[in-house]
């Protein structure tokens, strides 16, 4: 960040998109980053040169949601009412155009393969979320099975099914919860609207946070022998619909942002108990600012960032919930902020390889023959200056820094994409 008066500033600001730019999300190691807007097309931007790797229409409609399943798999969810899961290695890109949305193509833009395709539910713009169908440490590479919730078809798109892949199969139908005795579960909740599916570290309870309509958000969590949900958790911090949900890296509590203005905080608990559900939220802050319509928890659980109707993003820390920070570049309003993957704990930086070992040349310069002067004239030519040792080349630093650096991607009504780097 600027460390004088001065505003921050974008340190790329990444041209392409024709529509609103919905969606974000960094994969490959932060090499990568996806984004998805609302004519359905999708830009895989290569971060060590700020340009484009691959581009394709992945949905007729707007996507709602996008992630990377692994290091070669990529799960978009459309308005199309379609879920589809592609493959997307390094190797595939050279095989698919580069030519953006917002210049003509002359054909339709080739796919990547398609792995998987499923017919869901968007009707009320709620995005996918997804875990592994085991409990794992670390993250899931593509030979995992995965579990997807994702709200239930049409006709009861207040309840969430919880899909596997690769079998397809609905093995869980989650109802929504009745708030209140007496009262309907769909007048108490409205419609799903964000969702996060996780194992509990502690516990390996299958947990499922359900954001709604009426400003209400509720866990409910599987036991790994059970086939009953429980509520674990229920409150109502919201007064108007609820945009955004996500949950901290360590599962030990999850965010929550609206069309209102107002940030909470709430616990996960890592089991059922016999006791009433938890209705009190951690913390409830209202910032005045209305429509943060995304929020995102950085990897090493210290700061939060949210993107707004009034085309602000803006940084909190986790631990006190205050504005750090607000990042000004758009002019119309942002939909979609991602941060890319922060090691907490990075590994030292290993010199690259070296060559080996070449006989040293004379110290006034290398001495070559001109064949083509009859003279039999010498020319001296000076040495290349030497490569200090453990000196990264010119790629090696931008992929260095492409993985490394602390970047939240922000994407806006107006198509463009800014990318800063904070804290």
């Amino acid at each position: 960040m600027a460390s004088d008066a001065r505003p921050p500033q974008p340190k790329a600001i990444l041209r392409g998109h024709r529509t609103a730019v919905q969606v974000a999300a960094f994969v490959r190691n932060n090499e990568r980053l996806l984004t998805g807007d609302s004519e359905g097309f999708v830009i895989a931007w290569d971060l060590t040169i700020m340009r484009p790797k691959a581009v394709w229409q992945a949905h007729t409609e707007s996507i709602l949601g996008i992630e990377g399943w692994g290091t070669d798999r990529i799960i978009t969810h459309g308005r199309d009412n379609r879920l589809i899961v592609w493959r997307l290695a390094a190797e595939d890109e050279q095989f698919l155009s580069t030519t953006l949305p917002l210049d003509p193509a002359p054909e339709v833009r080739p796919w990547p393969w398609m792995i998987h395709s499923l017919e869901v539910n968007s009707l009320n713009f709620c995005a996918f979320s997804y875990c592994p169908a085991s409990p794992k440490i670390g993250p899931v590479t593509a030979a995992d099975e995965i579990l997807l919730a994702v709200p239930a078809p049409k006709i009861s798109s207040e309840s969430i099914n919880i899909i596997h892949l690769p079998s397809c199969t609905v093995k869980h139908t989650v109802k929504p919860p009745a708030l209140t005795s007496g009262q309907d579960a769909h007048k108490a909740s409205g419609m799903a609207m964000s969702l996060s599916l996780f194992h509990h570290p502690a516990t390996h309870y299958l947990t499922l946070i359900t954001a709604y309509e009426r400003g209400s958000v509720a866990v409910v969590q599987l036991g790994p022998n059970s086939s009953t949900w429980t509520m674990t958790y229920v409150s109502t911090p919201h007064n108007h619909p609820i945009l955004s949900v996500d949950v901290s890296p360590d599962k030990s509590f999850f965010l929550s942002s609206g069309s209102d203005g107002i940030i909470a905080k709430h616990p996960v608990p890592p089991c059922p108990s016999s006791q009433q559900p938890l209705t009190d939220p951690i913390k409830v802050v209202n910032t005045h600012h209305s429509g943060q319509q995304s929020l995102r928890i950085r990897s090493d659980n210290l700061v939060f960032a949210t993107s707004g109707w009034d085309a602000k993003i803006r940084v909190y820390s986790v631990k006190t919930m205050n504005e750090l920070a607000v990042l000004r570049w758009h002019q119309l309003g942002c939909y979609a902020v991602a941060f890319a993957f922060v090691d907490p704990n990075p590994p030292p930086v290993s010199p690259p390889p070296q060559p080996e070992q070449q006989p040293q040349p004379p110290k006034d310069g290398i001495v070559i023959p001109e064949e083509d002067c009859e003279d039999d004239s010498w020319e001296v030519i000076p040495p290349a200056p030497p490569q200090k040792k453990g000196e990264m080349t010119v790629r090696e630093k931008r992929i260095h820094h492409a993985k490394t650096a602390h970047w939240i991607a922000a994407g806006g009504k107006d198509g463009r994409v800014s990318l800063w780097e904070v804290y």
